[in-house]
């Protein structure tokens, strides 16, 4: 039962936590030891609620998820998870996250608050509603890049914000595309919004986000304020990662019919990974070096 729970949690989605650290990250205070502390615990207690918004979700879920050929094999779709302790266990990870976040800092418990609430309307109400579903997914990205900021006591850049809503209109419109090739003709079966959505309206959107992300970013690297916070225009030279993992990702989606989980993907595709690892390494020099 426990490792049901814990299958059920999704661990390996925590990466999507990592978001948290990019405003202490570009704030440059990412090594002080209250920052980098204060910022481990926010990701920490947003671990812990995106897990039990994970376990309410498949809750809901579990009748739909057996017609889909991925998710059905979930262990409250399959039955090897009582929804009764799903649902316990989503309840007291949720209180633990905002108990531990009011009692940390009251302003990332609101945060956090806001976080859950989206979603939780998100797996019961605003997924079934087009286009609104996508945005749902981009708030908790950007509320995850606020909360590192509130942690870390820094403003975070417009640039970056705008940066992140992009991104994470990707991921979630490459998601849905993923979706429906995987269903096809049963997408309208599994969930409602899917048979609105089509491959061709997809790639609109995701060449609108694609082109989005680079240059929202790109200007980022290149803003006066940026340069001069910095004392560098280095900045620009990760520009580069930023593309080819937009296009290596893409290539997924299209090629190898992957991006339906932008965690799995980032470990399972060793170029991606090097890519993003190499984005990291040489950010922190130009910033810390």
């Amino acid at each position: 039962m426990i490792r049901a729970v814990l299958v059920t949690a999704r661990p390996l989605q925590w990466v999507k936590n990592g978001f948290v650290v990019v405003a202490p990250l570009f704030a440059k205070r990412i090594h002080e030891p209250d920052v980098a502390l204060a910022t481990a615990a926010a990701v920490g207690l947003f671990c812990l609620a995106s897990s039990g918004v994970y376990l309410l979700n498949d809750f809901r879920d579990r009748e739909r998820d057996r017609l889909h050929p991925e998710k059905r094999d979930r262990p409250l779709a399959r039955g090897d998870l009582s929804p009764k302790v799903a649902v316990i266990a989503a309840v007291v990870a949720i209180a633990l996250s905002l108990l531990g976040a009011a009692a940390f800092c009251p302003e990332l418990s609101g945060i956090l608050a806001l976080y859950v609430g989206i979603q939780v309307l998100y797996s019961w109400w605003l997924r079934q509603i087009v286009l609104v579903d996508l945005f749902c997914i981009m708030s908790g990205f950007v509320l995850r890049v606020l909360a590192g900021g509130v942690v870390a006591g820094v403003e975070v850049s417009s640039w970056l914000v705008l940066t992140t809503i992009f991104v994470s209109l990707f991921l979630a419109l490459c998601k849905r595309r993923a979706e429906v090739a995987a269903l096809e003709e049963a997408s309208d079966g599994h969930r409602r919004t899917l048979a609105e959505y089509d491959p061709y309206f997809l790639d609109q959107l995701i060449s609108v986000t694609t082109a989005s992300v680079v240059i929202c970013y790109s200007l980022y690297t290149l803003d006066e304020r940026t340069v001069t916070e910095f004392a560098t225009k280095n900045l620009v030279f990760t520009v580069p990662f930023v593309i080819y993992g937009i296009f290596r990702y893409l290539f997924l989606v299209h090629r190898r019919e992957g991006g339906g989980s932008p965690a799995t993907a980032l470990v399972s595709d060793a170029w991606l990974a090097v890519n993003a690892c190499a984005w990291l390494a040489v950010t922190t020099a130009i910033l810390y070096g």
